[in-house]
């Protein structure tokens, strides 16, 4: 893999960290609360949508070779993005509140 193939591969990884974290909590309502049987039926179609969401691009990138560093470049993106936009989940809740 050459190095510009890496790179696009590293940022990608991040940006795709970010915007599960956005998604997380931009869903958190249908996630988090609610019956439980949907609340499996909505984690197991979330997770797996995600995953194969995040392959499928990786593959157009490098033909979807997978290292290391780009599992954690997700997860860094995840905290990074989870730290900025949990004031997303915090307005839903309030709006729940209010609409109780």
């Amino acid at each position: 893999m050459t190095l510009e193939v890496q790179i696009q591969s590293i940022i990608y990884s991040f940006v795709y960290g970010l915007f599960f974290s956005f998604l997380l909590n931009f869903n958190y309502r249908f996630l988090f609360l609610g019956k439980r049987v949907y609340r499996i039926l909505i984690n197991f179609l979330f997770i797996v949508d995600n995953v194969l969401l995040y392959f499928i691009l990786l593959r157009y990138i490098n033909y979807g070779e997978m290292h290391y560093y780009f599992l954690l470049l997700v997860i860094l993106g995840y905290f990074v993005g989870n730290h900025t936009t949990k004031k997303i989940r915090f307005w839903d809740q309030k709006w729940l509140r209010k609409r109780k």
